[in-house]
């Protein structure tokens, strides 16, 4: 996924922090980036959907490609499609290699699962994408462990908002999936249902 922005300038567009640097920076500046940051802006209801699947896309750090076929999947779920594509996204291996605190970001987990430090079941995965199933279980490599972000990470340094789906073995780098999250359960910021209708209206 192409982002031409700063992390931090793209945090404060769409309002979330997608770093620690970027929170840190928000608390200081609340608004906007650019001359007209402060201003207020008047926003149709297209642009609210648009800002919302924005939002979504970039805390996944997905692309729009695999956003839609996330949202297909969703679709032919038996529950309600915006919390469905939510527990799929969730599902992902590098989200559940940051959610376990082996990352300190988005994109470290992302360059970690990518780079095959991370095992799922004892078999090296290098798709960041790859759909962890409940009772499967995620791991750091034992020959990656002694690597310095994962020596911090075994500390618990970014440990500390585990969700309920996950049981984790923060010293040892593992964790497994227990069951498919729920919504009140993830903690994405984002009005699901608005992504869904940017694309069905």
């Amino acid at each position: 996924m192409k982002i031409a922005k700063s992390k931090v300038r793209l945090s404060r567009a769409l309002g979330i922090a997608l770093t620690p640097k970027a929170a840190r920076l928000m608390e200081r500046r609340p608004y906007g980036p650019g001359q007209h940051g402060r201003a207020r802006k008047k926003t149709s209801d297209y642009q609210v959907r648009l800002r919302e699947k924005q939002r979504l896309r970039a805390q996944y750090h997905i692309s729009e490609t695999q956003l839609r076929l996330a949202l297909a999947r969703a679709a032919k779920s038996r529950a309600r499609t915006g919390e469905a594509l939510l527990a799929d996204l969730e599902r992902r291996l590098d989200v559940l290699v940051l959610r376990a605190g082996f990352a300190r970001t988005i994109y470290q987990a992302r360059q970690a699962v990518s780079h095959g430090h991370v095992m799922v079941n004892g078999r090296r995965v290098d798709r960041p994408s790859y759909r962890v199933a409940p009772g499967e279980v995620i791991e750091i490599a034992e020959r990656s462990k002694s690597k310095p972000p994962f020596v911090i990470a075994a500390t618990g340094e970014h440990a500390a908002r585990v969700p309920p789906y996950l049981e984790v073995d923060t010293a040892n780098l593992r964790a497994r999936l227990t069951r498919v999250p729920r919504r009140a359960e993830i903690p994405v910021i984002c009005d699901e249902q608005l992504v869904v209708e940017f694309y069905t209206r």
